[in-house]
């Protein structure tokens, strides 16, 4: 985090180091992340998740790049956002500190959101002139690439790391994103060169020897009304501090759409019983809930015994079935991951944001529009990765689950 010391001391660095040549100090770096709770009701909440998921199962969006937002009307855009897990960084000279959204699903890394409290005025900075945008299906932001050098913290520096400074922005009121997709997550965000890549910040801290590979290691804490931190990121690797045990690793699934994104295969069950066979998703910290096909969604609410609320669309249980709750279980590779009843079930403490009582009882898992077989059959979410560490390899294609000290943890 940066303080009002370190940022003179960025500052200072940032001018007195210009043209320097990048020193290696550590094999991973690390930053906290934190959340901005800012819905204020589950209407906010939910067209998130429902404009993000729309984003990534929307039939007209097969065959195109990801970036490439179709058919969006203007009703879509009706809310802006703020809603997200951020990590602050530092870029250019004088120095600028920007709270970035996390955004596990593109590669893009842009700030300069119009706001009045962060614009970018580094003199320190290259205007490429080549123009870059990138359309979420919540919003979307349009500007330039640029060069300046970006700040970790006090001492890991990316200089020349490109990124978009936007000129114009919609429904977006947060600083800006931090991309952590899959290179391969930015095709299309470059107008001129529609099938042309930029590096990724993963792929910038590799080429300036600051870690050796490009990855990404994610780690959540179980949501609690009052906490500031959330988490953190590792670039260059996973946080052994953290997580517990081995770490059980999948390649990057070859189905479409889900090979776009950091897409796994898996299969679920509940308790004892299939339900969702071996198929495609996507791992994605943007996404709140546990999303499943239809017919998956439906057995799980059978199993369970969940009726929907209309005040909230959550499924419902009482104390009862909460008791008798089972297992969900994600097989992965050849690993099981294990939701225990408890991290099954919205925090308690926070069901005055979802129109819920104080003892209500709300699951976490909810339908995606469309029935298995489709290439996105389900969004393993925040409420998922608050349980498991996640690690996310660019060199190797592939995702990494480990258990932390949470995995088992009565918390909500």
């Amino acid at each position: 985090m940066f303080s009002v010391v370190s940022l003179f001391s960025l500052a200072l660095l940032a001018f007195s180091s210009m043209g320097s040549p990048v020193e290696v100090r550590n094999s991973t770096v690390t930053l906290p992340i934190t959340r901005r709770l800012a819905f204020s009701n589950v209407t906010d909440l939910l067209r998130h998740d429902k404009a993000r998921v729309a984003a990534f199962t929307d039939s007209k969006r097969v065959g195109r790049p990801s970036n490439v937002r179709v058919g969006l009307s203007s009703a879509e855009l009706s809310e802006t956002h703020e809603w997200g897990y951020t990590v602050q960084v530092g870029i250019g000279f004088p120095l600028t500190v920007y709270h970035l959204i996390i955004d596990t699903a593109s590669a893009i890394t842009w700030c300069g959101s119009a706001s009045a409290a962060s614009p970018y005025l580094s003199g320190s900075g290259v205007d490429t002139q080549v123009p870059v945008a990138v359309n979420y299906r919540y919003g979307s932001f349009a500007g330039t690439l640029w060069e300046d050098r970006l700040f970790i913290d006090e001492d890991v520096t990316i200089p020349r790391m490109q990124f978009g400074v936007a000129s114009s922005v919609q429904n977006i009121i947060v600083d800006g994103v931090l991309g952590l997709g899959p290179t391969s997550s930015g095709i299309g965000a470059l107008p001129n060169s529609p099938q042309e890549t930029i590096p990724t910040i993963t792929d910038r801290m590799v080429r300036q020897h600051l870690i050796t590979r490009p990855i990404v290691g994610i780690f959540f804490h179980p949501t609690t009304p009052n906490q500031v931190t959330f988490g953190e990121l590792t670039f260059g690797g996973g946080n052994q501090g953290i997580f517990t045990g081995n770490v059980g690793w999948t390649g990057i699934t070859t189905t479409a759409p889900s090979s776009r994104y950091w897409g796994i295969d898996q299969r679920i069950s509940y308790i004892n019983t299939e339900i969702l066979a071996y198929t495609a998703g996507i791992v994605d910290a943007g996404c709140t809930f546990i999303y499943l096909s239809i017919d998956a969604y439906e057995k799980y609410r059978d199993a369970t015994g969940g009726t929907v609320n209309p005040a909230n669309g959550l499924l419902q249980i009482s104390f009862d079935q909460y008791c008798a709750l089972g297992t969900l279980n994600f097989h992965i590779g050849t690993m099981t991951y294990r939701l225990i009843p408890n991290a099954q079930i919205w925090p308690r403490s926070l069901n005055n944001k979802i129109n819920g009582g104080d003892n209500d009882i709300f699951l976490v898992v909810k339908s995606l529009p469309t029935h298995s077989g489709v290439g996105f059959d389900f969004i393993n979410g925040y409420v998922f990765l608050q349980r498991y560490y996640v690690i996310l390899d660019g060199y190797q294609r592939r995702v990494g689950f480990a258990q932390t000290r949470f995995t088992r943890v009565n918390n909500n």
